[in-house]
């Protein structure tokens, strides 16, 4: 069931139009990779998904709802996450700190007092922790987390408001190509375990290629491809789009 679906999504800034008429359906428990060469339009598609960025025209529709004109928030709400190319953990928190404070917005309960706020959903957000593989570092503060681990803290905090929908923008990020393996393996487990549809950007082309269900290539704001990765790869355009930075079936792209 397609719990996403986008039609002429468009943006411009000035004379430059960052993304022009983006359409495609995200089914649940489906990973999807949108990718291309910098300053194709991915994370502005993003956040205009996300409500960070008002669409010039085009609709979004997540389950049957408009995101168009929603705040970040009103859309959190409705059941859609989101991971940042950095990080976003308080410091000087504990790993389950910072989970539990995800958990108080959730349930409505950021303004109870500190005494009680530390007791309460510790059980839930431990269950969160141990989904991503964290729960023996719950006690630990962030500030002294390799990064590889504050992106699985931060995928739990994804996860706190129950969403059918994750965004994840460069999830791999900063992290050892071991590492990148490990947290989309953990992503792609999870997202079919819990029927969450994933939309990704992302540079690594192994990461791409070894854990997407689908792909969409993005240049300068328009979508050029879009199918299965053998036929993303095959593809001549998208072949031709990469030359300028590499080879498609290389690792990393800039």
């Amino acid at each position: 069931m397609n719990i996403l679906r986008v039609a002429r999504l468009s943006k411009a800034y000035g004379g430059v139009q960052a993304v022009r008429e983006v359409s495609f359906e995200l089914a649940a428990g489906e990973l999807l990779a949108l990718i291309g060469p910098n300053g194709a339009g991915k994370t502005t598609c993003f956040n205009l998904l996300n409500g960070q960025t008002a669409a010039d025209g085009g609709s979004a529709e997540f389950e049957g709802r408009s995101l168009i004109g929603l705040k970040p928030r009103q859309i959190w709400r409705l059941g859609v996450g989101r991971t940042f190319q950095i990080t976003a953990t308080f410091a000087s928190m504990t790993v389950r700190e910072n989970v539990q404070t995800a958990l108080l917005n959730y349930h409505g309960k950021l303004n109870s007092i500190l005494a009680l706020a530390e007791r309460l959903y510790l059980d839930e957000a431990m269950a969160l922790l141990a989904r991503v593989g964290m729960a023996e570092q719950a006690a630990r503060p962030c500030a002294v987390l390799a990064y590889g681990d504050l992106k699985r803290v931060e995928l739990a905090i994804a996860l706190a408001n129950r969403p059918r929908l994750l965004l994840m923008d460069e999830p791999t990020a900063g992290m050892a190509p071991a590492e990148r393996v490990a947290l989309m393996r953990l992503t792609a487990e999870l997202a079919r375990a819990s029927n969450i549809a994933v939309l990704f950007t992302e540079h690594d082309m192994d990461v791409v290629f070894a854990h997407a269900d689908r792909i969409l290539v993005l240049n300068r704001g328009r979508l050029i491809a879009e199918g299965k990765p053998a036929e993303v790869r095959a593809n001549r355009e998208v072949q031709e789009v990469y030359l300028g930075s590499g080879s498609l079936f290389g690792a990393t792209h800039a």
